[in-house]
């Protein structure tokens, strides 16, 4: 990977593109630390939440932000409406035929898509953001007046309005900064700024297991093969992405004219890991979820939601555990069938006079094909869900043998972000290498 980028750095475009997706990443950055007016957040040094918000989604959203998040800075809510809106529009898409058509028009049909996408998550951004202006109003977070107390009349008004268009407008700053990476840049946008946010908490994460190494006894022992485990769990990422089951495909030949056509031996590849690390975002936002209600209406202690949102739905817990791993496996079967169609791919195989060696076109083939795509599905879900449930896993085993407990900041989706955008990456910059002829760079 590194001679990958090395190589491309010595071709004057491809360094370009470089250096013009480092300054985004940087612009993103600065966003990321500028204050917003009236929120006096970043002041105190705990940021809106700590300890307590473990197992939430103030901790999902803080890890996919770079802790923008938890300091109510100008990006705090990041590139996540952008996400949450192509997601929707990705499952209407399915259910609406106006979507559905326009998925199908080609270029025209996706721009259209685009712009519907791009309206949406400025209208998630704005809800958003005014549920983040009450819910650090409501922290007491915001700024008051000379007097120490909260703004009342006009001045709220005003209040309210500066931070919520604030938020907003960081979001829409950050999509259109995504759309120039996609542009001029080098990779996806959406996933490069996602891929700085994580980054960004690396030296927390590094910091807070120097502090559990420093605290001795027990401690000696996990904090090394947590960091050992860690690394080994980059490679399985990688051994899991660049996994797949090839179909064998077989092309009839075919006489047009004075030419002959096809005839053929090729291959349908299936990837291991079909569905990204979506299932694990979907599963962790479904179970985030109850827990941060329950931080606006806590319920009565000992009852059963007050249980249910800080003892079952805690990390801790064996029933979380069991229940992310169900969702996992779910949402991964869910995004397979809307994403692979085995019907339609058998159909495209039979038009361009295709067939798998001992199947028979039609029905007989899409059937197999469903085999072979429910079989992957939950290859691939059982590796993500070994990934995701490892940081829970580990810290609950760590737990027995020492007084404090230990919580690993790393988690598993992060990481599979940060190895998949680097792989995605690398494989862009090797093919546009591959389209200046520069063959000898990838010897």
């Amino acid at each position: 990977m590194l001679r990958t980028f090395a190589n491309a750095w010595k071709i004057a475009d491809l360094r370009k593109k470089l250096l013009f997706t480092a300054v985004i990443i940087l612009i993103y950055r600065i966003g990321s630390a500028l204050p917003v007016p009236f929120v006096d957040i970043a002041m105190r040094g705990d940021g809106l939440f700590a300890e307590e918000g473990v197992g939430t989604l103030m901790t999902y959203l803080s890890m996919m932000t770079g802790n923008a998040f938890n300091y109510g800075t100008l990006f705090a809510l990041s590139i996540t409406p952008y996400i949450n809106a192509s997601i929707i529009i990705q499952l209407l898409a399915v259910a609406i035929p106006y979507l559905q058509n326009l998925s199908k028009e080609g270029a025209e049909g996706r721009k259209k898509l685009n712009k519907i996408t791009r309206y949406s998550a400025v209208a998630l951004g704005l809800l958003q953001s005014v549920a983040y202006y009450f819910f650090i109003r409501s922290q007491g977070f915001l700024m008051t007046d000379a007097n120490g107390k909260a703004f009342t009349g006009f001045s709220m008004v005003f209040q309210a309005i500066v931070v919520i268009l604030c938020y907003t407008a960081g979001t829409a700053i950050v999509m259109w900064l995504g759309e120039q990476i996609n542009d001029k840049g080098i990779g996806n946008g959406i996933s490069v700024i996602l891929f700085a946010g994580i980054v960004a908490r690396m030296p927390t994460t590094i910091a807070n297991l120097y502090q559990y190494f420093d605290r001795g006894g027990a401690y000696f022992v996990f904090v090394p093969i947590a960091a050992i485990a860690l690394v080994g769990m980059i490679f399985f990422i990688v051994w899991m992405d660049n996994g797949e089951r090839r179909i064998p495909i077989q092309y009839a030949k075919r006489v047009v004219g004075r030419k002959m056509y096809g005839g053929q031996n090729t291959h349908m590849p299936i990837k291991v890991n079909m569905c990204g690390v979506l299932p694990v975002i979907f599963a962790s936002s479904i179970l985030s979820l109850l827990p941060t209600i329950a931080m606006f209406a806590p319920g009565k202690e000992g009852g059963f939601w007050n249980k249910l949102t800080t003892v079952w739905l805690g990390q801790t817990h064996p029933f979380y555990g069991t229940l992310y791993f169900i969702l996992i496996i779910a949402f991964a079967y869910f995004y397979a069938a809307i994403q692979y169609n085995a019907v339609e791919m058998a159909d495209n195989l039979r038009k361009n006079s295709g067939s798998v060696p001992g199947i028979r076109p039609g029905k007989p083939t899409s059937t197999y094909i469903q085999k072979i795509l429910n079989r992957m599905t939950l290859i691939g879900a059982l590796l993500l869900s070994v990934v995701a449930m490892f940081p829970i896993v580990y810290s609950q085993i760590a737990g027995l043998f020492t007084e404090n407990g230990m919580n690993l900041a790393v988690g598993g989706t992060s990481i599979i972000i940060m190895v998949g955008v680097a792989l995605e990456t690398q494989k862009q910059l090797e093919s546009q290498m591959m389209m200046r002829h520069y063959k000898g760079f990838l010897d």
